[in-house]
This record gives C-alpha cells, structure tokens and sequence, in this order.
C-alpha cells in the first residue's frame, strides 16, 4: 500500500510540478505535432528569426517534444531600457520597392506548405508572401499595400531580387491582382 501512494505521489508530482514550472516561467514552447515556427512564434508575439536565435536553430524543421525558448532572457536591472528600445524598434522599418505578383496554394501540384511551414490550405486567411531571403528575411513582417501586413513566409524559384509573391487563396482573385510595383515596409 505504500508503494502505491508513493507511487501516486511521485507521479502527480512529475505530471504537475515540472509542467507548472515550464509554464509559469513563460520563457519555453514545447513542440506539438504540426507545430510551425511561424505558428509558434504568433502565439507568443516573437518574430521566426528571435526564436531561431535563442535556440541557435540553422533551419525552420521542428520537432514534436523539442522545447524552445520562445522569450529572451529577463535581467530585471535593464527591464525598463529593453521596454523603451522595443517601443522604439516596433516603428522602425525599411522601405523597399518591389514588383508583387500573387500565387494560390490550389494549383496543381501545389502541397499548400511554404517553405516555413505554413499551411495556406488549413489557413486559407493567412497573409503570406513569398520573397527573395537575401532581400528580405523569412519571418519578417512586412506591409504591402493594398494587401496588408503579412508575414515572409514563403520563398519560390521565380522571386528573386526586389520581388514578392502575395498569397491569394482565391485563383481568380489571385489574377486580378496581376503584377504591379509597390514600395513595402519590411519592419526590423
């Protein structure tokens, strides 16, 4: 009889104690199954490249059960300055003239997965687009007008250099928008 408490014990404690230290501490993501970076990162209002660093990722693949450190570490004598540099650096951004074109994720042959893990058919709302990383950085938020804010999430063998590729989820819609020029603003 003892063992069986001991053993009761021991495994609330091990269900319970660990999980509610990971949590309250707020700072780590245990990866679900068809967990994405970008997912991930919305949810903790993070950017995919601030995850990748803190977790000196070299790719966007993931793992079910990998934790990931999904805030920075807190030093609570420069709390005050790192609030007034993220207040400052949320307006800052670059702007860059490009030629957007829009793509589908129903064509044929298409999987719907960008090259981030985003899954355009599960989420046909989502604003993505498809950009040249050298030029722009996978992850980034970028304003496009007459689109929105969306998230570079994608890469394509055709976008290279000052282009972008915007998701449409509807093919017609997708035509209508055609091929113009816009200057975006990539925020830093």
């Amino acid at each position: 009889m003892k063992k069986l408490v001991i053993y009761l014990v021991t495994a609330a404690f091990l269900s319970f104690g660990f999980s509610n230290v990971t949590s309250a501490a707020g700072n780590t993501y245990t990866v679900k199954k068809g967990d994405t970076l970008w997912a991930i990162s919305k949810k903790n209002n993070v950017t995919v490249n601030q995850i990748k660093s803190w977790n000196k990722l070299k790719s966007n693949t993931i793992k079910p059960n990998q934790v990931l450190k999904v805030a920075a570490s807190s030093q609570k004598t420069s709390a005050p300055k790192q609030t007034a540099v993220k207040a400052e650096s949320a307006n800052a951004y670059k702007e860059i003239t490009v030629r957007a074109t829009a793509y589908t994720a129903s064509c044929k042959g298409c999987s719907g997965i960008t090259y981030t893990g985003i899954n355009l058919k599960k989420n046909p709302n989502a604003k993505v687009i498809s950009v040249d990383p050298n030029v722009i950085p996978l992850g980034s938020k970028v304003y496009v007008p007459g689109y929105g804010e969306a998230i570079a999430g994608d890469k394509g063998s055709a976008v290279r250099g000052n282009k972008i590729d915007v998701f449409i989820p509807n093919k017609k819609r997708a035509l209508q928008w055609g091929s113009k020029t816009v200057t975006i603003k990539v925020y830093k």
